[in-house]
């Protein structure tokens, strides 16, 4: 795409910070967890059903945008030249996800119904290799260990170069700097061997994380979703899973690229047309794709007709779960498809935040959809205001982390490469050279 222009000089900017948005954020994780003390005394059960949801979903979306700057810089793409950076930011919840995470490792016989059904039934005894505790455990503590990690060193190799450059510029501004720009700046080798040095090593790291990325996300399918229907498999579930956690990834960067765009002129400026039509396609291509991944699996269950195979979707299409399952495919496929399908849409900041919101909301029930049908008790109702409370508190977890990330680093990657350095002698792929 020749026709993309990235400036020679890139203006070094953060998310400026806002005591309001803090103190929102604040009431959001405070709220949260205090909704969900309060259903762990009401109905324990119900309660981390909400907890391990909304934990889905939230790394979900970090890992989806993540996955899109590592795809991008695979493909060498420049449409994102100014939204990368958003994108990258999404590491800053990896590590709370990965506190998170543990609570549920002690849940046992409370939410796995496989350990009791392990003693007499011969199906989950054939599974025991896989479906024990301890390697449950050990799997998902080393599986995400090493996911997690290599997406904080690729955003690392991503941010180091850009110290130089933007400290460079805070100087002239007369800013100075921060402690963390001498932590990442530790063992500097001057700006072109920095960039030569990430650019080779992202481009070794990038395709191993997108390996790492699709076990690891299909392990977490298949621990916390699917294991709770033993009896039950598909070979197209950990691909639905993970490919909608990209496409959730991607509604989350166009939403906050929206979001910056009002908070600074030179945002408003470099996140342009262009950056939104092509994000907008993404949503678009993804929303297909993501019916046709669902599509793929419920087809070949429908013409089977074995009740082994019939029974997950049996119970999320009856009277009880049909409604819900329904409103997920309106708010996943149809009101989506529909509504981004022209050019419009696509570039018009309104209409853009609004179906890219649309997903959000539809893949958040989707997951939900996904884990609860499985536990869910007889009387019990189907949904209520319990999952979006215990929501805020994941949801005021990720917002404060991405502010805090964007408000640390520049919130438009400074560093700019263009080309491979080992076919230039004497450049260096720089968007903002050091003089």
């Amino acid at each position: 795409m020749a026709h993309i222009h990235v400036p020679d000089e890139i203006s070094v900017r953060y998310l400026p910070r806002s005591r309001k948005a803090n103190l929102l954020i604040g009431a959001f994780i405070v709220v949260g967890l205090l909704s969900f003390v309060m259903r762990l005394l009401q109905d324990p059960q119900a309660a981390w059903i909400s907890y391990i949801t909304n934990w889905l979903y939230f790394t979900s979306v970090s890992m989806g945008g993540l996955l899109l700057a590592i795809a991008t810089w695979i493909t060498k793409a420049k449409w994102n030249w100014s939204i990368r950076r958003i994108s990258q930011s999404f590491v800053a919840f990896l590590p709370l996800s990965f506190l998170l995470m543990i609570p549920m490792l002690s849940l046992g016989e409370s939410y796995f119904p496989w350990i009791e059904m392990m003693a007499d039934d011969p199906v989950v005894q054939n599974k025991s290799a896989y479906l024990n505790m301890p390697f449950l455990v050990a799997r998902n503590l080393l599986g995400l260990a090493l996911l997690f990690g290599v997406a904080l060193y690729f955003v690392y190799l991503a941010l180091r170069p850009d110290m130089d450059l933007s400290a460079q510029q805070m100087l002239t501004e007369g800013k100075t700097g921060e402690a963390w720009r001498a932590r990442l700046t530790r063992g500097w080798m001057g700006q072109e061997k920095e960039e030569v040095r990430s650019y080779k090593r992202m481009t070794v790291i990038a395709p191993a994380f997108v390996i790492i990325y699709a076990v690891v996300m299909t392990m977490l399918s298949y621990d916390w979703v699917m294991s709770l229907e033993p009896h039950w498999f598909s070979t197209m579930f950990g691909p639905w899973f993970f490919m909608g956690a990209f496409w959730v990834g991607i509604a989350a960067t166009a939403l906050w690229s929206l979001y910056l765009r009002t908070q600074h002129e030179d945002f408003h400026r470099n996140i342009g047309l262009q950056q939104r039509h092509d994000i907008g396609k993404l949503a678009f291509a993804f929303c297909v794709f993501w019916t046709y991944l669902f599509f793929s699996q419920y087809i070949v269950i429908w013409y089977g007709k074995l009740p082994w195979e019939q029974a997950w979707i049996i119970r999320r299409s009856d009277e009880v779960w049909g409604g819900l399952s329904g409103l997920v495919i309106l708010l996943c496929f149809v009101i989506p498809f529909a509504g981004l399908i022209g050019r419009k849409p696509k570039t018009k900041p309104v209409l853009l935040a609004f179906f890219t919101s649309v997903i959000l909301v539809g893949m958040w029930l989707e997951r939900y959809v996904m884990l609860a049908p499985s536990l869910h008790h007889g009387g019990d109702p189907v949904f209520t205001i319990w999952q979006p409370l215990i929501g805020l508190m994941f949801l005021g977890l990720y917002l404060g982390s991405v502010r805090w990330f964007l408000s640390t680093f520049p919130a438009i990657q400074v560093w700019q490469p263009m080309v491979d350095p080992e076919t230039r002698e004497a450049e260096i792929p720089v968007g903002l050279a050091a003089e």
